[in-house]
């Protein structure tokens, strides 16, 4: 069997946790900060994980991290 190509642009937007899972990060943080509130803000800066509808497909886009 070849081996599988990583997708790149997956591989800089996702990482698997300990466990398995597949973290992301939150979308809105690069622009329009001012009618942002500071609260909202700082909850954009933590990392979410993927949900389960999602995870295997994103999983087959990066089989070997």
């Amino acid at each position: 069997m070849p081996k599988i190509k990583t997708n790149r642009g997956a591989a800089k937007r996702f990482r698997k946790t300990g466990t398995g899972k597949i973290r992301r990060n939150k979308a809105f943080t690069s622009h329009i900060l001012t009618k942002k509130s500071t609260k909202r803000k700082r909850d954009l800066r933590k990392a979410a994980l993927v949900s389960a509808a999602d995870a295997k497909n994103i999983s087959r886009l990066i089989p070997y991290l």
